[in-house]
């Protein structure tokens, strides 16, 4: 049996865990590098073109593959990556609901484990946090708590989830929300516990090295506690390091120190660790960075912090 492996489904089954990222082309040499006859599958975004989709395809049904997907499949459907489902404007929603509706559709022919948003999109910002380390395509994907009330927020959440369980359901794929940039409308309410249980079809994605930086940028962020509060919902690690001064998405290794500012993902495995046993994994780190043998050390390492070894 392989280690990453040892979670059993209904029948005692062993249950693969681990995916890599495959970004705008299906690229071989990554493939090759990269996957492990252990692995669940891979997680596709943003291909380039209709021509490598059927790359893509070809691809995952002779290597008999599994897949999920980041939102979108196919880039350039609209003006940014992330659907503004959130937005106060009410063009952007509705282009932003079509545009979901649209990729997910393009999807259904991969027949995907999943298809990952980020959640809540536009973020929602505490305006006393330095944002300056966290990416976004335009000023349309955020707005100040200042900006925006509550009410409002949860009215949009509510009929977005409403929305998402519904798509899920009629193109059959797990929706899952990859948490980004929280603030106070999120581990200040129980308003995403509740959604979440009214739509348990729905899970999430926690993203370590966006809960890592956030924990150094934002005094009333608590990583270790979102983890714990939603650990149980997740369907996905997006794992990577990082330290707020760095480019970020570097491999996760054990040799990274906490006290240089590195994410200390032993203690988030841990705690997720202790209300869920099925997650699924995505190296979503650039693994160009690494060599074989630091390749190979990472995928070891964290398949001892998933399966609950000693650190």
């Amino acid at each position: 049996m392989a280690i990453g492996e040892i979670t059993q489904d209904g029948e005692g089954k062993y249950i693969k865990r681990f995916l890599i990222g495959q970004f705008e082309v299906f690229d071989i040499d990554k493939q090759n590098r990269d996957f492990r006859d252990y692995f669940f599958g891979v997680e596709a975004t943003q291909m380039e073109s209709m021509e490598e989709l059927k790359v893509l395809r070809y691809n995952l049904r002779e290597r008999n593959i599994q897949m999920g997907i980041h939102f979108p499949l196919l880039k350039g459907q609209w003006r940014a990556r992330d659907p503004q489902y959130l937005s106060k404007d009410a063009v952007t929603y509705e282009e932003s609901i079509k545009y979901m509706e649209e990729e997910f559709k393009r999807s259904q022919d991969f027949n995907p484990d999943y298809i990952l948003l980020h959640y809540p999109k536009p973020v929602i910002l505490d305006d006393e946090v330095d944002w300056s380390s966290w990416r976004f395509y335009d000023k349309t994907e955020y707005y100040y708590e200042s900006e925006i009330s509550y009410e409002f927020f949860e009215e949009r959440s509510r009929n977005f989830f409403k929305i998402l369980c519904d798509q899920g359901r009629k193109y059959n794929f797990t929706p899952v929300l990859e948490l980004d940039g929280l603030n106070k409308f999120i581990y200040g309410t129980k308003l995403l516990e509740e959604l979440l249980e009214e739509y348990p079809s729905i899970k999430l994605c926690l993203d370590f090295g966006r809960i890592h930086i956030q924990d150094c940028i934002d005094k009333n962020f608590k990583g270790l506690e979102i983890i714990k509060r939603f650990g149980k919902y997740t369907h996905l690690v997006h794992l990577w390091n990082a330290k707020v001064d760095s480019n970020g998405h570097y491999p996760a290794l054990p040799s990274l120190k906490v006290e240089e500012g590195w994410g200390d993902m032993g203690i988030y495995f841990n705690a997720l660790n202790s209300v869920n046993n099925s997650y699924k994994v995505l190296f979503e780190h650039k693994s160009n960075l690494m060599s074989d043998e630091e390749l190979e050390e990472c995928y070891r390492w964290v398949k001892e912090l998933v399966n609950g070894g000693e650190i």
